[in-house]
């Protein structure tokens, strides 16, 4: 769901330069509003999706497109804000066998040829979360050596179990349902769980744990839902799950200041050339 944002020298990269790859036919149209007062966003294909010869995103905030071309997070980009809410409606055609890494190419590709993007990239000073062990040590389970190659696959419905939390399948994953959210590990490290914490906590989580090993383990926790339409109140979600996360796992979080590696946004204009 989230990566670990790495910790690196200073990178400005050259992306005045278009990239090799490009899609082979592409345009940018006005939004079809979709869904509740037109802010729903319907995306669809791209490799290893459904459809990888396509890739539409409907009524599309531009920083969607921007954070899949580069990986991105809200917290790793500085840039104009109007990203977010500036919406056109994405279709392009993908060539035959196209990799992940050649369609963000071609993202960027059709980024900077339609809106003129140029960007670099370089370390700023922000605040992180540094997962460490508390004081009575961890509460895990580590993996058996083949813990990893047992995997479920998930059918029907999400179903809740009796405490109103997800029922997930065997298989690392996270899911959030209102009031109620779960992240389920198999075999996996404390830099995946790291990951998973940056996601939820929108703030880069870096593993400070020591631990080395593989663990199975569920992490749950129940927050109150947000009376404002579209999201959860986040001075209940957070605390919720940084309890649990004591509680459950014998771990926590320590709010620190460290070296982040951020896209920073040099030119980006919010009309895109016409197709």
């Amino acid at each position: 769901m989230t990566r670990l944002i790495p910790i690196a020298l200073l990178c400005f990269v050259a992306q005045a330069q278009t990239p090799k790859s490009s899609f082979e036919v592409a345009s940018i149209k006005p939004p079809t509003p979709l869904g509740r007062m037109g802010r729903r966003t319907n995306r669809k294909g791209g490799p290893g999706m459904g459809d990888p010869g396509r890739y539409t995103c409907q009524n599309c905030p531009v920083f969607s497109v921007l954070s899949e071309a580069y990986d991105l997070k809200s917290y790793d980009y500085v840039g104009p804000d109007w990203v977010n809410d500036v919406r056109f409606d994405f279709d392009a055609k993908i060539p035959s066998g196209t990799s992940k890494e050649a369609f963000r190419e071609m993202l960027q590709s059709l980024l900077a040829e339609r809106f003129k993007l140029e960007v670099h990239r370089e370390q700023k000073q922000l605040p992180v979360y540094e997962l460490t062990v508390m004081k009575g040590g961890p509460k895990l389970k580590e993996s058996l050596p083949d813990d990893a190659a047992e995997v479920d696959a998930a059918s029907g419905p999400l179903k809740r179990d009796a405490d109103g939390f997800p029922i997930l399948a065997k298989g690392s994953q996270m899911w959030a349902i209102p009031g109620h959210a779960r992240i389920r590990s198999d075999a996996q490290t404390m830099a995946w769980l790291a990951q998973m914490l940056s996601g939820q906590m929108q703030t880069p989580v870096i593993d400070a744990t020591g631990l080395t090993a593989r663990y199975d383990y569920q992490l749950s926790w129940a927050y109150e839902e947000s009376n404002l339409v579209g999201g959860v109140r986040v001075d209940e979600y957070h605390p919720a799950l940084m309890r649990a996360l004591q509680s459950q796992l014998g771990l926590k979080l320590e709010s620190k200041k460290g070296k982040v590696q951020v896209l920073v946004v040099d030119r980006m204009d919010k009309v895109p050339t016409e197709n």
